[in-house]
């Protein structure tokens, strides 16, 4: 399914990154309980916020994470899921989860396949940092990519749910 996704035109630069109005495409990966996790099952929940990040336990990816955990009812109670993705293998997100008490998944993307399939770009060399908000067609109501302001993720993210 991934394949057929990149084969409609789903790259890696920045040009091809999913913008705001966009339906993202579907995809499966691992979670760090090493379950298969879904974005179809998940939207057919609602909302979900998708955040790509570089690396487990590194200064600006743990301030990301501990903030989308001080803020975790915020969107649990808007109905909302948090996903958070990057290249670290299961164990690894376990490790990070359990550390950290994070209350929301984390998911495994190797190979960077789903990276790509957003168009999520690399700054400085490293794996971008992005967040995407979607409603629960899948459509992304807002985007931010900041490297530097890992919190302000989560600050954008809670703003763009509560005007849904």
């Amino acid at each position: 399914m991934l394949l057929t996704l990149a084969i409609f035109g789903f790259g890696s630069t920045a040009k091809s990154q999913i913008a705001n109005g966009s339906k993202v495409p579907d995809f499966e990966l691992k979670d760090q309980d090493g379950k298969n996790f879904k974005l179809s099952d998940a939207l057919a929940k609602g909302p979900v916020v998708v955040y790509f990040y570089p690396k487990d336990d590194t200064p600006g990816c743990t301030k990301e994470a501990c903030s989308f955990r001080d803020s975790f009812e915020q969107f649990k109670d808007e109905g909302v899921q948090v996903v958070g993705i990057s290249a670290d293998d299961v164990a690894s997100h376990k490790k990070f989860a359990e550390k950290y008490k994070l209350p929301f998944t984390l998911l495994s993307d190797e190979g960077n396949e789903v990276r790509k399939l957003f168009g999520v770009p690399k700054t400085m060399m490293l794996p971008g940092r992005v967040t995407y908000v979607l409603d629960k067609n899948g459509v992304v109501v807002h985007q931010f990519n900041s490297m530097t302001k890992a919190e302000q993720h989560v600050e954008e993210a809670i703003a763009a749910v509560k005007k849904m």
